[in-house]
């Protein structure tokens, strides 16, 4: 525990600055720890991201991230968008199939691109986000919420966990638990409704607290699913007690893009 305790207050320290900052110093953080969580999915399957196909889905990560105030000027006058760089990311991965005679199958092809979808499009939404009106007040709120959601879930589990929540992708997971991380999650977001200028209604803030802290809680088996296939018990090591980039933004892929798309109809 203390070891995660100071791992966390590194991190907080690294990252909750440059979201203030905002612009390019946050864009290349993201990039970083979105390149990097790809190599640990990767890994897991058995790829290196430095192989052809590795590098082929670190450029179709790279460009899928690419926020829309910094896309290329020279893409958007020859009217390339992101889908036509994922079709052309698809086709190149296909190709290398044949050129291994099929070494390389079309499953692995698969996995490679829904890896990159999951991470490219979860950071996307992040740096979307942070650039919206107020994205900097959202950008926290979805940080605080999820932090408060693992606390809760862990303390509240240890404290009257009894029946479990998924025993077959994580057997730790407690019902009660579960509950504990949503009612944290409110807590904050009470919170941010009190200290902040958020001035959507509080019973919307409510309930999309609580479907963004269920998103998160699932985001967090996904990748519990995808260890216990593969058979490892942290996705990296790079974060001393919290195990890799995907053990620590697990939940928030899955929070920011509904958030954003919660933010645009609001």
């Amino acid at each position: 525990m203390k070891e995660r305790v100071i791992t966390a207050i590194i991190f907080g320290a690294v990252l909750l600055p440059l979201v203030f900052i905002g612009g390019w110093p946050l864009m290349l953080l993201a990039y970083f720890f979105a390149t990097v969580g790809l190599y640990e999915l990767l890994r897991m399957k058995g790829f290196n991201l430095f192989s052809l196909p590795g590098l082929i889905s670190t450029f179709i990560l790279w460009m899928i991230m690419i926020p829309t105030e910094f896309y290329f000027a020279w893409l958007i006058r020859a009217g390339v968008g992101k889908t036509d760089i994922l079709v052309l990311g698809v086709l190149l991965l296909l190709t290398y199939t044949v050129l291994t005679k099929n070494r390389v199958t079309y499953d692995d092809i698969a996995f490679m691109l829904i890896s990159t979808i999951y991470i490219g499009f979860g950071f996307h939404y992040f740096l979307e986000t942070r650039a919206m009106e107020n994205g900097l007040i959202w950008i926290f709120f979805s940080l605080f919420i999820i932090w408060a959601s693992d606390s809760g879930a862990y303390f509240f589990g240890k404290a009257f966990g009894k029946r479990k929540l998924w025993p077959d992708i994580s057997p730790n997971k407690t019902i009660e638990g579960s509950i504990g991380g949503v009612i944290s999650s409110v807590v904050v977001a009470c919170l941010f409704l009190i200290f902040t200028d958020i001035s959507e209604p509080a019973i919307l803030i409510i309930l999309m607290t609580c479907l963004l802290a269920v998103f998160g809680q699932v985001g967090d088996l996904a990748e519990s699913a995808f260890k216990r296939h593969y058979g490892v018990k942290d996705s990296g090591r790079i974060l001393p007690g919290h195990g890799g980039i995907l053990d620590r933004f697990d939940s928030l892929l899955f929070v920011w893009p509904f958030m954003y798309i919660i933010l645009s109809i609001m």
